[in-house]
């Protein structure tokens, strides 16, 4: 299943105060070493997310941008695992002190994601409640390819459903569907791959309009009835907002 998600960032204070705003969440900070600090976001005592600042190299290879995890039993051989069917380990595996282990992987068609060894921290504490983590999308030059590696790699099952459009792909874990894969076609050829994240909030007008108040930006509105929208902080770090139908 998804378990963390975590915000890489430029300025850790700007986001603290931008999704404090726009969530309702509470910003506790970790000292993780010299000069450096971890942020974790909490929504009524339990932890939900989490922010850093990224590091000169990494800033220098991606923008502020939205990290997801997934839960392993081994981080080890999942890394191995993901080298094995054509993926690249870019960092790990290693300790996140005595909270879990980690590596970060790259899948053949170039979107990265996290695998999360749990020991302390099991990772999110709450969903279902406005200003949770709900969803994921993942947007790849090549839809196939990048089934049959997260298939193979996490046991997922990724196939369309009659709930959805037919070229969409729903991605389950043991029979729950956790996320998504959207055709290549729908992508524009300029995007990197990725990952969206979709937060779940009661109310998607008035939480557009608040991120627009706290100086983010409104990248689109879904049309038709749908209460959708895709936002990015003022660092520009992209992610979706959705509101269950009633």
């Amino acid at each position: 299943m998804f378990c963390w998600v975590e915000l890489s960032t430029s300025s850790q204070e700007s986001a603290k105060t931008f999704y404090s705003g726009l969530f309702g969440w509470t910003a506790t900070d970790y000292p993780t070493a010299p000069n450096q600090i971890y942020t974790i976001f909490s929504l009524n005592g339990a932890d939900v997310s989490a922010t850093y600042t990224a590091s000169p190299e990494e800033r220098a290879m991606v923008p502020p941008h939205w990290n997801l995890y997934v839960t392993v039993e081994s981080a080890d051989d999942a890394a191995a695992r993901a080298a094995e069917l054509g993926g690249t380990v870019v960092a790990g595996p290693f300790d996140a002190g005595g909270f879990g282990r980690m590596a970060v992987i790259q899948d053949p068609t170039g979107t990265a994601i996290s695998v999360w060894q749990a020991y302390s921290h099991p990772g999110t504490a709450v969903e279902h409640e406005s200003g949770t983590f709900c969803w994921a999308d993942l947007s790849s030059p090549d839809p196939d390819r990048a089934k049959t590696f997260y298939e193979e790699l996490f046991g997922w099952q990724i196939a369309p459903d009659e709930k959805y459009p037919p070229e969409y792909l729903v991605i389950k874990s043991g029979g729950k569907a956790i996320g998504g894969v959207a055709p290549a076609a729908f992508r524009s050829p300029d995007t990197p791959p990725h990952w969206m994240l979709f937060f779940m909030v009661a109310d998607a007008p008035a939480v557009t309009a608040k991120a627009k108040d706290l100086g983010g930006t409104v990248l689109m509105t879904a049309p038709g009835g749908m209460q959708m929208s895709v936002l990015a902080d003022p660092q520009g770090a992209a992610f979706s907002i959705i509101q269950p139908p009633q």
